[in-house]
Parts: C-alpha cells; structure tokens; sequence
C-alpha cells in the first residue's frame, strides 16, 4: 500500500495503535510481527489475518485458551547448533526446550473439534508434523527445571551415587574434627566455611599452628585463618575428582545430544516460527477485546459502511475514565464517494476524519476494528492524508507551503482505488485565494474517482460539494440551544461554524460582535442556510429517486412472472388438449376392431362395395385425427422457443427431460440426431428434438427405478395398449411414446395388444423394445388370454 505523507502513522495515530499492540506481546518474535506490520491490499491475505485475530479473539472469550506464554527466541543457538562439532550448553538446551514444548501443546489443542472450530488458526499447522522424538530425546537429557538429569547416562548416574557417598563420609569426618577442635577451644564462633571450593574450619591466628592441614586463606584483619583438616583432604580430593569426571560425562552427553539435534535445526526453525506467529495473533486478539472490536464485511474495492465507528484511542481512554464514546456511521449511498464535512470548530470533525483513516490502517493490517456488527469495509491501494501542521524548518516549508507540496503528491498518485483524508482543506492563507485553490484541487480529486472526507468552512467548498455528483455534505451536529457541539455525525446535510453562537458563550462583548456581524453582513449566513435547504430537498428527492427506482424493479419483476405464468397456462392448455387427442387416437385405434367384425360381415353378405367405402372413411377419420395430433405436438414440443427464452444446444454433459415430460437425465454421447440419455441407472437412446435442457436435479435416486418429475407427470398412465389397425410406423412411434411414458411414471408390466395377422405389428414391438438399454422380460401369455397377439413385458 502506498502512503503519504512519510509521517502518515503520526498523523494518524497508528503508531500508537502498535504501541499498545506491542504490550501485548509474550516474546520478541511477537514484537518483531508488530514492527513489521504493513497495510497490505490483498484480499485474501487481509480476511486470512483478520479470521486468525476473530478466532483467538473467540477462543479467549470461551476460555478455551491457546497454550501461548512468554518464551525465549532461540535463533542465536539455531544458529551455534548448526556449526559441526559446536556443544550446546545447557542453558541453550532449556531454551530449545521450552519453544519445542509451547509448540506441541498448541499441535495437541488443535485435535479434535477445534480444527473445525478454528479453522483459520489451524490452518498455520495444517501442513507441518510435530516430531516428538526431538522433545523426548532432549527430555532425556534435561529434567522439569532445566537441569541434566542424574539418569541422563549409566555412568553419570554412578558418578553422581559416589559424589553422594564421599560427601556423607566427609560431613562424617568433619563433624568428628570440628567437635575434636571445638573442644579445645582452636575453632572462632563461625565454626565453618568455604574457600576455594572447600570446607574448611575458622580457626583464630594463634592456634593455626595448632592444627595440621592446609590453609586456603585468610580474613582481611589476619586474625582469622581458613584451615581444611588433613583428616579430609584426601575425601575433598576424591570429590574433586568425581566433579571432574561428571563434568566430562556432561559434556559428552551434550555432545551427543547436539549432534543428534543438528539435522533438526530448520525444523525447530518452523516450530519457533510458528510460536512467534501465533504470539503476535494472541497480541492482536487481546488488543481487540479491550476495544470491543469486531471483523466487519470487507470488499475487493473502495467501500464505506461503518456502522457505530468509535477512535480506538478514544474508546480506551474514554473506557478507564467511565465515560462513553459518541459512535459515527458513515455510509455513502449511491455514487457518492467524497464526503465534506463542515460544523464548529471542536465538534469532533478532525476525530472523526482521524478516526476514518486510522480504522482503515487497521483493517488493512490484519486487525480488528471498534464498530458494531454489520459493517461494512473496503481496500484501498493508497492512503492519503493531510492533517495537521505540516509546517518543516528543515525542508524551509511554511504550513500553507507544506498542505501544497501534498496536495501536489496527492494528485500525482490519487487514482479510484484511493482513500484521501484532508483537514481544514483550504486554510493557512488568505480565505478567497485558498478556497478557490482548495475548489480546483477538489475538482482534479473528484474527476480521478478518489474516495474521501475532507473537512472545511469554506461556503465555496459546500456549494461545489452540492452541485456536483460524486460528493456529498455532512455536518457535526451543534445543540444550538445549549450551544454545545453533540460529537454526532450527519451524512447528506452541511453544517455551520456557529463563529457568532460560540464567541457569544465565550465572553466577548456584544459590541464586538455586533461590529463583526456588520462587517460580514447577512449574505454569508444566507448561504448556509440555503446550503442546509438545498441539500435536504435534494436528500429527499433523492429518496424519492430510490424509491421510484426499486418500485420498477418490482413491476418489471412481477411483468415477468406474469408472461412466465401465461406461457406455463398456454402450454398447459395444449398439452390437455393433445393428451385428450391422443387417447381418441387410440379409442380410434380400440374401433378398429369393430370396423374389421362389420367389415367381415358385410365380406359374408357380399358387399364389397360399402365395406371399401367404410375402410376409407375410417381410414380417413384415423389420418386426420394422427395429423391433429402431430400438429399439436409440433406446437407444444418442438415450437421454437421465444428470443429470451432460447438456449443453448444440447452438449454431451447438459441436464435433459423429456419434452412430453419425465423425469432429469444427464446426457452421455451425441450421434447425428439422436443422444444416450442416462436417467439413474437407466440408459435410453432418445431423438434430440425430443429432449429440452432441464436443471439439475435436486438428489439422485439409489434404486434402479427412474422418479418422475411431479409437474410434468401424466395425470394417470393405462399399462394396456391396443396398436391393432396401425400402420408400421405409427406403431412404432406409439409404442415408442407409451413405453417411455411408463419408465418415465415407473410402471413395470405392460401389455400390448398388436394381433395376429402376418405377425407385422408384432415383429414392429419387438424391433421397438429391442431399442431400449433397459434390462425386461418379453413374452406372450397362453393362448386363451391371447396368446401371439398379446406381447407382455416386464421391466426389471
């Protein structure tokens, strides 16, 4: 993210917002992630800190504390360990040891639900194994308290049993000495001591003579000697040889403790970092507890919706005083994107421009912020801000100078994704030339899509803010009654400075002001007057915009719905009626039967002539009524579809049903006009021009019947069918339809009644049933029941 100016955090106060997080902090890895911290501008990046900070925060609300305490960085004896041959010594060892046992215990909070309950903080572990070999062997070495433990090897163990032996026989033998020479009377009244690493005896000047052995040193007045007694030397020396030889055992047990550990240094490297990772998460999470911080919604894009905003500083200070914090919304509607915002002077407009952009730094740094839930924020690529006096002996600027070199960086560098915060915009020099400067600069800002708060008394300012889109008045609102400023934010009307209403409550004399109301005249609190006027009937108007705007919204909806419904009825309609068509055709198909009984009577009476006159006439009825019919298919299936409803072509993979109706099927392969469909575990070869994409259904059935869709499905299904008198093709093609309308509605016998004759109709069954992938029993039943003439089929 790109800042200006360099002093940015200052202006802004963030630098004491890492102050206080840096308090918070357990261990150095912890405070090096605070200084580090930078604004970042990726999304996910900054959602990734914010969940980490949520989760800690959430898990320390619960008392279901991570295991993270203070620690020691170990990065200086990582780096010793790897030099071949270097020897840890055993304060090195306790450091090591303490990271490794703080990092398995976070690895071991993490079993179980908590991984699903913190995601976000499992997921800095989710790739990385804890080895409990590297804890345990070090364990073996070192006890609770950081010492080499007394079994740390067979022989040190043995070392340490004679240590232990030849200092019970020495206290042994110096109790007998002492008790010899106290008797006496040789020994002072400070009996015993040490020197050099021995126990010796006080012994006064003059009976120093008196008893052998060796004298280690002397008080500073002489009148003192340190004797050890020769009935001890030699047990001192034995001790001093053992101590010898532990510390030897020691070192060869470090030794071979840090070359077993030398392979494993970038690994505890990954371990320390982890520990420092999770201090600097715990220091946020604790930092947002104490300001009652929340994770707002945040947008890819600029974007403002706080909702309650509170100055963290603020907050806190105002929190140990026992005193609330007035809360800001600021929510820009529409295509507003800069507010400018006027009010007396202390009336919480620099607080709350401050608190804008401090809140924003927040946020992009990975920390929560003090706002109500349901806020909203977005990222921004640049932050600007000019606040305060900029005024620098060093660069020879004035403070006038200083706002004008970073109104220079700002244009050079403000783009759509940038956020530019301006205090008393315009001041610092004579009002008109500064304000009409502050005009030209506001203009250059706005045409580059910049978002913004701006604050100011200039009337220009507000009315330029007035008449152009883009920007949008705001006022601190004043209690005029009591003359005292309420800290309160208002979006979308400007405010007054109340010069007059205050300097009266100061203490200036009337005939002060009156001088200074007459010089300014009546014009120039006209002007915000009719500011105020005309920003609200605008506010209103555009309400009134809004509102006619999401009212067509809903007609234009409910217009749609409607041609939706009239062409669900119209189909509908014509699909009774075709159904209705469809069982004529097959009554017709049912009085062919008796057609053929009369016709064979008049055969026996010899009247050729009428029985051809009857063939044709029903031969007739049956063309024009299967024409019906297959106009009305046409119409309903295969009509072209609207402009608006038109759709893609069916491709292998496309959800399909039937155009007649029936149940959601995948499709598995295309070939020319035809395509396999796969309904369940049923594959049926189908024409293209009878399918119609269809949405994916809502479950998949897990039996190997084929569930019908339940708006589409045939009010009832006749499992018996009478194709006699049919032609080969329409045979076909109404065998066709009544087989796939019983898949479709899962009905599993069926029986057909085609006749006798030359077996015609019954060979077109059988071609027919032979199509389907499905996996049926064909047979004919016996002949009283119909015998060849009935084909039975049983779908399995």
């Amino acid at each position: 993210m790109k800042l200006l100016p360099r002093d940015i955090y200052e202006n802004l106060e963030f630098d004491k917002i890492l102050e206080l997080l840096e308090k918070e902090c357990l261990g150095e890895l912890g405070l090096e992630a605070v200084r580090a911290i930078e604004p970042a501008t990726d999304i996910e990046r900054i959602e990734r800190s914010l969940n980490e900070t949520r989760e800690f925060k959430l898990a320390i609300d619960e008392n279901d504390y991570l295991p993270v305490s203070s620690y020691s960085v170990i990065s200086e004896e990582l780096r010793m360990l790897e030099v071949e041959g270097y020897v840890l010594p055993e304060e090195g060892l306790r450091s090591i040891h303490a990271v490794l046992a703080f990092t398995r215990a976070i690895f071991r909070f993490f079993k179980g639900a908590r991984r699903e309950t913190y995601p976000t903080l499992y997921a800095n572990i989710r790739e990385v194994s804890f080895d409990e070999g590297l804890i345990e062997a070090i364990e073996k070495v070192i006890d609770e308290e950081g010492n080499i433990r007394p079994d740390a090897s067979p022989e040190l163990m043995k070392i340490r049993r004679m240590i232990q032996s030849k200092q019970k026989e020495l206290e042994r033998q110096f109790r007998i000495v002492i008790n010899e020479y106290r008797n006496k009377g040789w020994l002072s009244d400070n009996i015993e001591s040490f020197r050099n690493g021995r126990r010796v005896l006080s012994v006064p000047s003059e009976h120093k003579r008196k008893i052998r052995g060796i004298i280690h040193d002397e008080s500073t007045t002489g009148k003192t000697a340190f004797i050890e007694p020769e009935a001890i030397i030699e047990i001192n020396n034995d001790i001093f040889d053992l101590e010898t030889e532990e510390r030897r055992e020691i070192y060869r047990i470090l030794r071979e403790l840090s070359a077993e550990l030398r392979p494993y240094v970038p690994q505890i490297r990954v371990y320390q970092d982890i520990l420092g990772h999770f201090d600097f998460i715990q220091a946020k999470a604790r930092l947002a507890r104490q300001m009652n911080a929340i994770q707002p919604k945040v947008f890819p894009k600029p974007h403002f919706g706080i909702q309650k905003g509170r100055h963290p500083l603020l907050y806190l200070k105002n929190a140990k005083l026992g005193k609330p914090t007035i809360p800001f919304d600021f929510v820009l509607f529409g295509n507003n994107r800069i507010l400018m915002l006027s009010g007396p002077n202390a009336g919480g407009k620099s607080i709350t421009l401050k608190s804008v952009g401090l809140l924003q730094l927040m946020l992009q740094s990975g920390l929560l912020v003090p706002m109500d839930e349901g806020s909203e924020m977005g990222v921004f690529l640049e932050v600007f801000a000019d606040i305060g006096d900029q005024q620098s002996i060093e660069d020879d600027l004035s403070t006038y100078s200083s706002h004008l070199e970073n109104m220079r960086n700002f244009l050079e560098h403000a783009g759509k994704d940038s956020l530019v915060l301006i205090d008393e915009f315009g001041s610092g020099t004579d009002p008109k030339i500064g304000g009409a400067i502050a005009e030209a600069i506001l203009k250059e800002l706005n045409n580059r899509k910049v978002y913004g708060l701006i604050t100011t008394h200039y009337s220009n300012l507000k009315i330029f803010a007035f008449k152009n889109k883009g920007i949008v008045n705001g006022s601190m609102y004043f209690d005029k009654e009591n003359l005292s400023p309420t800290y309160e934010l208002q979006v979308g009307r400007p405010g007054s400075s109340y010069a007059f209403e205050i300097a009266e409550k100061s203490g200036l004399s009337k005939k002060v002001l009156d001088h200074a109301k007459h010089r300014t005249g009546k014009n120039e609190q006209a002007v915000d007057q009719l500011l105020v006027d005309l920003q609200q009937e605008k506010q209103e108007l555009e309400d009134k915009l809004r509102d006619m705007k999401e009212r067509e919204e809903k007609l234009d909806k409910l217009i749609k719905n409607y041609e939706q419904l009239h062409r669900e009825l119209e189909f509908r309609r014509k699909k009774m009626k075709l159904e209705m068509k469809e069982q004529a055709l097959q009554q017709a198909a049912r009085d062919n039967k008796e057609m053929e009984r009369i016709v064979r009577e008049i055969k026996e009476q010899q009247n050729i002539e009428k029985a051809k006159e009857l063939a044709m006439q029903a031969r007739e009825e049956r063309r024009q009524l299967s024409e019906e019919v297959g106009g009305l298919r046409e119409e309903i299936y295969y009509k072209p579809p609207a402009r608006e409803d038109r759709k893609k072509e069916i491709e292998v993979g496309d959800f399909v049903k039937l155009r007649s109706g029936g149940a959601t099927g995948t499709v598995e392969s295309i070939d020319r006009n035809k395509a396999v469909v796969t309904m369940g575990q049923m594959r049926m070869t189908v024409k293209l021009r009878d399918l119609q994409h269809a949405r994916a259904p809502l479950e998949v059935q897990s039996t190997k019947s084929v569930q019908a869709d339940t708006v589409a499905q045939p009010a009832t299904f006749e499992s018996k069918l009478d194709i006699r008198g049919m032609r080969y093709d329409e045979a076909l093609k109404v065998v066709e339809d009544f087989v796939d309308q019983a898949l479709i509605t899962n009905n599993h016998n069926l029986q057909i009644v085609h006749g006798k004759g030359n077996g015609i109709l019954r060979n077109a069954v059988r071609k027919k049933l032979r199509e389907y992938n499905v996996d049926m029993d064909v047979w004919h039943p016996e002949q009283q029941q119909g015998g060849d003439g009935v084909t039975l089929v049983e779908i399995k």
